[in-house]
């Protein structure tokens, strides 16, 4: 394979078994970007325009509306809360960086599909699928780095910053996400490894794969040297490639987790109730309650709950704690969205409310996931104080 030594204006050429492949590097919020690939497409007319987009993404930057269209209650029912959240907070990174320069995060990307469909040309799109990326990371990562990267991402969410068009020229050499990842790395290396490396092997196998002649590859300009390289390389086992779409299992300590709090409690109870002092284990039960139920309920209150949204989370913790497949975020976030259901407005206004704190809590949509995210938050932290005095019983 032959490549350029040097590129220019985040452009590079390889060739590849006779094929041209012109890899173009960009900053997903610079206008700058959007012209870039636009220009390079008109002028290449390539076979293939390959994009850094999975089917989920691209369908969302060709609709922006399409939060209109989302059902809440039924994204709480199918257990995708937790992915909505992740995949919120990562959009509003890229949206307030985007809000200084005027351009939608991924405009270049939608603009690279756009002029490939105008001009008759291929469209492939080349990027694993979020919800496996984001999966991925976090099943592999232990839990204070689980922890670490809960608090990086919000750190990073709701930092205050100002960019322009200069500064934008520094970040096509490093695009926004991968600025963001590149940070976990330091104290992340494993969520680097999936976030940014996986991702250069597999979308360097798409782009090996794509049909025609000359093929456009538009991608993150943090993409570039990890993609040449694996394109240099020869091509990886398919058993290698399919690995990277695989969804590891809930790691043995979490699954362990999940079925010894419910067996350590049921177990105290009961050698409370061998000991035969009834007095103590009626105090047991009752600050079990206490703990779970009234953190639950005082994390929901926190994220704005409806009064009976709260009042549930206080009878559900005490319960759903015990259980390992409920969590009482799972009760709180139906009810929430039952009683304060989220109105037209607020899913035309959620692209926007997320880049705020004040428009996460002003948002019925994005409240709904903060009741769900803080009553669980609550409820776990009940566990750990209830522990502390159910010790007193063995």
């Amino acid at each position: 394979m032959a490549t350029d030594p040097t590129p220019s204006n985040g452009i590079r050429r390889l060739t590849l078994d006779g094929r041209e492949i012109i890899l173009v590097g960009t900053a997903h919020v610079s206008q700058a970007s959007v012209e870039l690939v636009r220009e390079v497409i008109a002028a290449e007319q390539p076979d293939t325009v390959c994009v850094e987009l999975d089917a989920q993404r691209h369908k969302a930057l060709r609709n922006p509306q399409h939060w209109e269209t989302l059902n809440l209650i039924e994204v709480i029912r199918q257990g995708q809360a937790p992915f909505l959240c992740a995949n919120l907070v990562l959009a509003a990174y890229q949206k307030r960086m985007g809000l200084h320069t005027g351009v939608r995060p991924g405009a270049e990307l939608a603009a690279a599909a756009e002029e490939a469909e105008q001009r008759n040309l291929t469209v492939r799109l080349i990027d694993r699928e979020i919800r496996t990326t984001l999966l991925r990371a976090w099943r592999k990562a232990g839990f204070w780095k689980k922890m670490s990267l809960l608090a990086t991402l919000l750190a990073g969410m709701f930092e205050k910053q100002t960019i322009d068009e200069a500064e934008l020229a520094r970040l096509r050499e490093t695009d926004t996400l991968t600025a963001l990842l590149d940070e976990l790395s330091q104290v992340l290396p494993t969520v680097k490894t999936i976030l940014v490396d996986e991702r250069d092997l597999y979308m360097a196998n798409e782009i090996r794969h794509s049909p025609g002649q000359r093929i456009v590859a538009v991608v993150g300009a943090a993409h570039l040297p990890g993609i040449s390289v694996r394109l240099a390389a020869p091509s990886p086992p398919a058993e290698e490639i399919a690995e990277l779409s695989r969804i590891p299992a809930p790691g043995r300590l979490s699954r362990s987790l999940s079925w010894l709090i419910p067996a350590l409690v049921i177990g105290v109870f009961i050698a409370g109730l061998f000991a035969g002092d009834m007095s103590k284990l009626t105090s047991a039960a009752v600050a079990w309650i206490v703990a779970t139920g009234s953190l639950s309920a005082l994390a929901t209150a926190a994220a704005c709950g409806h009064p009976l949204t709260i009042l549930s989370a206080f009878v559900a913790a005490p319960v759903t704690t015990l259980h390992p497949a409920i969590g009482v975020g799972f009760i709180t976030g139906l009810v929430q969205a039952y009683l304060v259901s989220p109105t037209v407005k607020d899913m035309e206004r959620a692209g926007n409310d997320i880049v705020t704190v004040r428009g996460w809590w002003r948002n019925r949509m994005t409240r709904v996931l903060l009741v769900f995210f803080l009553s669980n938050l609550g409820a776990a932290l009940g566990v750990l104080l209830a522990f502390k005095w159910l010790k007193d019983l063995v």
